[in-house]
């Protein structure tokens, strides 16, 4: 397959000017956003001009279709509220490459895509999670964003575009190419990971519903405080996972909204998202127990309510054993001794796509083990040696 590397990095830095941050490399394109939506119709007609069947499904997962059956190389390319270039990014646009190179050299046919809110905008791998049947669009349509917006209400913006849901039997299996989003490889001097498996993850929201009053006149023993009940929520889990958790575990609180949000006022109300992390699935569920034990405890000892939305997540995931093989093999004989198998600890589309497919993921290097900000980057030499690993493997995988 005649891969253009130079084509393949102009085609990354376009996608990156849809949403530009003008900070760095930072991009925001956030799922349903006007960023979003033009960098959709661009990818299409990339996709279009390639010799691909662009086709877009009723939650807006944008399918670059090789003729008949094929494999699927992709990611997604929505971002984060502050993003990088490179997260999902680079995965689509390598998918891309790799089935251009592959059709302009009379090779295997290779379908790409970009799948829809990876990001967590609405859910979690909301896109993915859907096509691989393990969410109704009717249940992701009633996700809401932070700002009230209903999925519902915002994929209607693509609906002009929108075709079917594809089946899976489309496809003989699944690629993706991502950065690691962490320090290892560039903490070793690898140049490639070879991922074995995908942790699974955990998403809630929570709140604590108090009583707003004077933050002068209010005495301490009288008040119902929202951020004070969060506070000793956030204190007691820690202390009550001890025993639960290895040291490869992970959990955060990373959104935090408190009502008023004003000096002189008692906070009467706080919600916040409740994320926790790890490979094994019953630690997950005895994670979660503790998790609904100690909020519903912890608002009956400071009188206030809590209320525990619902939990979204998915389950561990592991490649495929031949899939892994391929990459291997492909990663010995482009970088000889800079590769290794690895976990991911970060969550992505190739999980949801291994419940229906044969699947498999390669990690490149995140400069400084930074991703999910505007300073995320990768030596374009290390994206180069991921895409011709990948396109080998690709070649060997898609006959």
């Amino acid at each position: 397959m005649p891969l253009d590397p130079q084509r393949f990095l102009d085609d990354l830095h376009q996608l990156r000017s849809f949403g530009a941050s003008g900070a760095g490399k930072g991009v925001v394109r956030q799922a349903y956003s006007d960023a979003d939506i033009a960098a959709r119709k661009w990818l299409a007609e990339r996709m279009k001009d390639t010799g691909l069947e662009p086709h877009f499904d009723p939650l807006g997962n944008l399918f670059g279709l090789g003729a008949g059956k094929s494999l699927l190389l992709g990611s997604h390319s929505d971002t984060q509220p502050e993003g990088g270039w490179l997260d999902g990014a680079l995965g689509v646009i390598a998918g891309l490459e790799i089935a251009r190179a592959s059709k302009e050299d009379g090779g295997p046919p290779v379908s790409c895509v970009s799948f829809q809110d990876e990001e967590g905008r609405f859910g979690v791998l909301t896109g993915s999670d859907v096509w691989a049947g393990k969410l109704t669009l009717a249940e992701a349509d009633s996700f809401a964003d932070n700002q009230g917006n209903t999925l519902g209400d915002m994929r209607g913006r693509l609906a002009d575009l929108a075709g079917d849901f594809l089946p899976h039997d489309r496809f003989i299996g699944f690629l993706e190419m991502h950065i690691e989003q962490g320090p290892y490889l560039e903490e070793t001097g690898l140049g490639i990971g070879v991922v074995t498996d995908i942790v699974g993850i955990r998403d809630m929201r929570i709140s604590f519903e108090g009583r707003q009053n004077h933050a002068g006149t209010t005495p301490m023993h009288l008040r119902r405080d929202a951020f004070q009940a969060l506070s000793s929520f956030n204190a007691a889990l820690n202390s009550r996972f001890a025993d639960v958790v290895t040291p490869a575990t992970v959990w955060t609180i990373g959104r935090v909204a408190l009502h008023p949000n004003a000096s002189s006022v008692v906070p009467g109300r706080v919600e916040f998202s409740m994320q926790w992390r790890d490979a094994d699935a019953d630690r997950l569920a005895r994670m979660e127990a503790i998790i609904k034990d100690t909020a519903q405890e912890i608002a009956a000892d400071q009188g206030v309510k809590a209320e525990l939305g619902p939990v979204m997540g998915i389950e561990p995931a592991a490649m495929d054993s031949g899939f892994q093989a391929e990459l291997a093999k492909a990663s010995e004989d482009l970088a000889p001794g800079r590769w290794q198998k690895m976990p991911s600890g970060a969550l992505h589309d190739a999980a949801n796509l291994a419940t229906v497919l044969p699947a498999g993921m390669l990690f490149v290097p995140s400069i400084g083990g930074i991703s999910h900000a505007f300073d995320e980057d990768t030596d374009e030499a290390e994206l180069v040696l991921g895409l011709q690993v990948l396109d080998r493997a690709a070649r060997a995988l898609a006959g």
